[in-house]
């Protein structure tokens, strides 16, 4: 790690307060009879609530929204076996993540445990605290027991991310590369690199949604997962051991369809890729040097579509896709577990998220990435804030449908509402002046139709009913950019493209603001010009004319500029003195 990564990480965490997390109460205490509401004697009829019903406990405190993060740091992410209190501040860190995308409060819990019946203890007597455990950097094969035996003891999801987090990001990479390169889960060959406690978790899914197990070959340190091997196995790679005679990584990666790595820096050799099928999926998720440099494995296979661990390469594999947002909708709906039917619902999510239109928010975040649909873009972003909206729904309905929700949600629309609030802060505002909008959708010609962000407006105006768009520009960019940027919306169906260069209204355009404007010693030739080239111009000459309901302009150029056509153009109503933005 560069030194000045090293200096800025530690002057993070020491900047006072210390650490990343505090803890901030949701009811005002100003004076005594705030006092008497939060403590005694108020508090008295909360608990008796609780004692009659203790489902209660959700709607009285804050246990509906908060989940404990456990770990014991035998396990912590290219550090290994730290302790509990050294990998107290990754525990923090995922605290701060949850809270972040999802806006679940969390209680870190490092547990000086290494024994897995103790474990075990200590977090099951947490379940009265908390509506949710994420398990955390624990070793394998400690953490499959762990996980099982808490299943067993608990009534609520116990989550451990580092298998299934993985596992559901890598599902979906894996449903999305298939279809890009147009092969079937059912038809595949899958080889790993590493047999731990993630591996097994991805294989296990990747079973789920329709790889035949026998098309899967697992190896790790010391070769192939095969009938008979007696050393350093444990039962759950027992379920991946094949009836086979080869015993190495090159002897099984021989017309395999996809490559999953997730074991240590460089074990996947070029050569290797020669005598995968065409084009295979590779999968190089050792952080943070994975087993084969993107670079390396696309020399070697052209063909090949590449994901890594990393943020610097395209296709990141990166766990915060999935684990705040299954949460939210376990929490949701009181899920006593997370099933293979919610974990399953979570990867189609994720693949079909990848696959709708990129949002114009993470169009900014990740400035010129190529964020469509294909071999550089086949799993969402983090910072997409439709992750909440698109997930958390999907697993609430998993888990009502199969049957493990307490507090089913009656209206998935007003849920998914809520959850649009909690990313877009203005939704409450927003939302009258947007019903009313529906209720009656007006005529809108944005000026700059050939702008990024205003085609991203429009396909969301156009999704959402909220009014009838007309675009501004040439048929050639705007039908481009369209492509360019994988929106649905299509001229003269979806939306009214005025091309101005080609538009049977220009002369009719151009003559009416001539005549405007002729006193101000506008000539015809002068006016023909302006409406040529000025897209504001014919904006506002729509408006004037009746052809629009509404005009937008402005998103680049000078804004002076802008405003002296609307003057000219449209002008002041009788009795306004100015006009202002």
């Amino acid at each position: 790690m560069a030194d000045d990564l090293v200096k800025d990480a530690l002057d993070y965490h020491r900047r006072p307060p210390a650490g990343k997390l505090e803890i901030a109460a949701t009811k005002p205490m100003a004076n005594q009879r705030d006092l008497a509401l939060a403590y005694s004697p108020g508090v008295a009829e909360a608990c008796k609530l609780i004692v009659d019903n203790p489902a209660e406990a959700a709607t009285v405190t804050a246990r509906g929204n908060l989940v404990a993060v456990v770990s014991n740091g035998t396990a912590v992410l290219g550090l290994g076996d730290i302790g509990p209190l050294a990998s107290k501040p990754v525990m923090e860190g995922k605290a701060v993540l949850f809270k972040k995308f999802a806006g679940i409060d969390v209680f870190d819990i490092e547990v000086d445990a290494i024994d897995v019946e103790r474990f075990v203890d200590v977090a099951a007597a947490l379940e009265p605290t908390f509506g949710g455990i994420n398990l955390e950097d624990i070793k394998a094969p400690e953490c499959f027991e762990i996980e099982a035996k808490l299943r067993d003891r608990m009534n609520i999801p116990v989550f451990h991310d580092d298998q299934h987090g993985t596992a559901i990001i890598v599902a979906s990479a894996i449903y999305n590369g298939l279809h890009i390169v147009g092969k079937k889960l059912e038809e595949v060959k899958v080889v790993t690199s590493g047999a731990g406690a993630a591996a097994i978790a991805c294989l296990d899914l990747l079973v789920d949604i329709g790889v035949p197990l026998e098309n899967i070959f697992a190896t790790d340190r010391t070769g192939v997962i095969h009938e008979g091997r007696k050393n350093e196995m444990h039962a759950k790679q027992g379920r991946y051991a094949q009836k086979t005679d080869m015993r190495t990584l090159a002897e099984v990666i021989e017309g395999a369809d996809v490559f999953l790595g997730l074991s240590a820096p460089n074990v996947l050799k070029p050569e290797l890729l020669k005598s995968m099928a065409d084009k295979p999926l590779i999968l190089a998720l050792a952080n943070p040097v994975p087993e084969i440099m993107p670079d390396l494995a696309k020399e070697a296979r052209p063909d090949a579509i590449v994901a890594t661990g990393r943020s610097d390469f395209p296709n990141q594999v990166n766990n915060v896709l999935c684990f705040p947002f299954i949460f939210r909708g376990a929490l949701d709906v009181g899920a006593t577990v997370i099933n293979e039917e919610m974990k399953i619902a979570t990867v189609k999510a994720i693949a079909n998220l990848a696959r709708a239109e990129s949002s114009d928010v993470v169009a900014r975040a990740y400035g010129d990435e190529n964020l469509n649909f294909g071999p550089g873009y086949m799993i969402p972003k983090p910072f997409d804030p439709r992750l909440i909206s698109e997930i958390a729904p999907a697993v609430a309905k998993a888990a009502m449908e199969s049957g493990v929700a307490t507090r089913p949600i009656e209206d998935m629309d007003a849920y998914v509402q809520k959850l649009n609030e909690f990313v877009w802060r203005s939704g409450n505002v927003m939302k009258p002046v947007i019903d009313r909008a529906i209720s009656d959708p007006k005529r809108v010609v944005y000026a700059e139709g050939e702008e990024r962000r205003v085609l991203h407006a429009a396909q969301v105006v156009i999704d959402e009913g909220m009014a009838r768009p007309i675009l501004i520009g040439r048929r050639g960019v705007v039908d481009r950019r369209i492509k360019e940027l994988g929106l649905r919306i299509r001229p003269d169906s979806d939306f009214e493209l005025v091309d101005p260069e080609n538009d049977s209204r220009y002369q009719k355009y151009w003559t009416e603001y001539h005549k405007l404007q002729a006193r101000r010693g506008v000539s015809p030739e002068m006016a023909r010009t302006v409406i040529r080239t000025s897209t504001t111009a014919i904006a506002a000459m729509m408006l004037k004319l009746g052809e629009t309901d509404a005009m937008l302009c402005g998103t680049y150029g000078q804004f002076q500029q802008h405003l002296m056509l609307v003057r000219q153009i449209i002008g002041r109503r009788k009795g306004v003195k100015d006009m202002s933005t």
